[in-house]
């Protein structure tokens, strides 16, 4: 059984260009990744999938900014502009990303108290979204990332996915990132120390 699995991170009309958080050329992403889905027999998708209340939207703190930084009870959070709430065409993938060859989409950032970068765990690191048990059931242990941003939810995914085991692998040319406040430079020296192959 093959034991590759392509993991699409958050390829979203809101992290697009238009969208309410964009990411510079994240559209661009769309036709590589359409291509990539073609080499492997397991793909799966993440969707941030946010309530229109949630704690991480800076439009829930008085006086606060979006890209401002708080305490949680988790740890320190950066605070966004709202995007990706439930529902939404902001939280819908993009149009031009080929769905069909999916065979899971994991919904993370439901919960309003606590946001969720990860494809394996909310942000206290300890609230599993599933996806790990999924995969070690299936086999599935060697991990190819790609999507939208780089440097948080590509970034973390690829971080936990090593963390549990798996071997994980980020195809830069199929991501693009934010570069909040040098965020890039740090979260790539960050997989790079983990054992995280980028290409």
């Amino acid at each position: 059984m093959a034991t590759k699995a392509l993991i699409v991170i958050d390829v979203q009309n809101d992290f697009c260009p238009g969208g309410a958080l964009a990411v510079d050329e994240g559209d661009q992403v769309v036709p590589v990744i359409n291509q990539l889905m073609g080499q492997f027999d397991h793909v799966i998708l993440t969707q941030d999938w946010h309530t229109a209340d949630h704690s991480s939207f800076a439009s829930q703190h008085a006086g606060k900014a979006p890209f401002e930084e708080i305490e949680m009870a988790y740890g320190s959070q950066t605070l966004w502009p709202d995007h990706c709430v439930q529902g939404s065409h902001g939280a819908d993938f993009h149009p031009e990303l080929n769905l069909m060859p999916a065979e899971l989409i994991i919904r993370k950032g439901f919960r309003t108290e606590i946001d969720s970068y990860s494809a394996f765990f909310e942000n206290d690191h300890v609230t599993p979204t599933g996806l790990t048990g999924y995969l070690r059931e299936r086999g599935l242990s060697e991990l190819t990332f790609v999507g939208l941003a780089t440097d948080f939810c590509v970034a973390y995914s690829a971080l936990d996915a090593v963390g549990q085991g798996f071997s994980a692998r980020v195809l830069l040319e199929a991501c693009r990132g934010i570069d909040l406040m040098g965020s890039m430079e740090t979260m790539i020296g960050k997989m790079k120390a983990a054992g995280v192959d980028l290409i």
